[in-house]
């Protein structure tokens, strides 16, 4: 039988925080020698631009963030939208000193700019519908007899959507396909469409949304890969940013964020 679960975003926030974090102990009020000498050690300096999907901006914020208090002569940038969006201005010379993609298939385009690939988080997909659900969305099924809006089939979610529908035997004529992830969700949002397929991590803490968990979304999962360029303006701040994405506390700000382990 079919079984769908319905999850409002607050929920669902609950839901990957306990999941897919563990319970941190207390600590002392009084901070570690090591992390108050950290910033004053560092030597990293100059303006760092990190090229990420839209999905990620939220915890990557964060992690910038994070990254200049342990390094505070450098200036974080990010620029979010869709990965494949992302890669056409990185192949025509964007100013990127990282990219991270929602997909490893994006990222395998840019394979002669990019320094070592690695993958540092995972992600799948819900069905969005707006706050009351007003077109009765129960299964993705439903998707194909209202109005439904999905990313282009080129964006790592649009391939990601492509991929569950055709494991569900379902045809979906979007009303719109759209770039990046972010666009989806604002529509939805807005009610301008009855349901749409974003990741699990876009509608945490979202209370103007509601959440199915179609089945099967488990087996459609996303893989992000993150990678210095080549031609980065700040190599060194680069390589340290990827670095501190992959360790404990940039994974900490991503599960924070709903995201899954590699």
């Amino acid at each position: 039988m079919h079984r769908t679960i319905r999850r409002s975003a607050t929920a669902l926030l609950a839901v990957a925080v306990l999941a897919l974090t563990g319970c941190a102990g207390a600590t002392e009020s009084a901070p570690s020698p090591s992390a108050t000498s950290t910033a004053a050690e560092s030597t990293l300096t100059g303006e760092l631009t990190v090229y990420a999907a839209a999905s990620l901006s939220g915890a990557f914020d964060e992690i910038g963030a994070a990254f200049t208090d342990e390094n505070p002569d450098v200036q974080f940038s990010g620029v979010y939208d869709g990965s494949s969006t992302l890669v056409t201005q990185i192949l025509e010379g964007a100013p990127a000193d990282v990219f991270a993609s929602a997909d490893e298939a994006n990222m395998e385009k840019v394979t002669d700019a990019a320094i070592d690939p690695e993958l540092f988080a995972s992600n799948t997909l819900v069905i969005a519908v707006p706050a009351g659900n007003p077109g009765n969305v129960e299964t993705l099924a439903d998707l194909a007899d209202v109005t439904t809006v999905l990313c282009a089939p080129e964006v790592p979610c649009g391939a990601a959507s492509a991929k569950l529908l055709d494991a569900a035997g379902v045809t979906v004529e979007p009303a719109s396909l759209e770039q990046n992830v972010t666009a989806v969700l604002t529509k939805v949002a807005a009610g301008e469409a009855d349901a749409g397929l974003v990741y699990a991590t876009d509608v945490i803490g979202r209370d103007d949304i509601e959440v199915i968990v179609p089945e099967h979304a488990d087996e459609v999962v996303n893989h992000y890969p993150i990678a210095a360029l080549t031609d980065a303006r700040n190599p060194d701040a680069a390589a340290a940013f990827v670095e501190f994405v992959r360790s404990d506390a940039g994974q900490s700000i991503l599960a924070d964020f709903g995201f899954g382990k590699p």
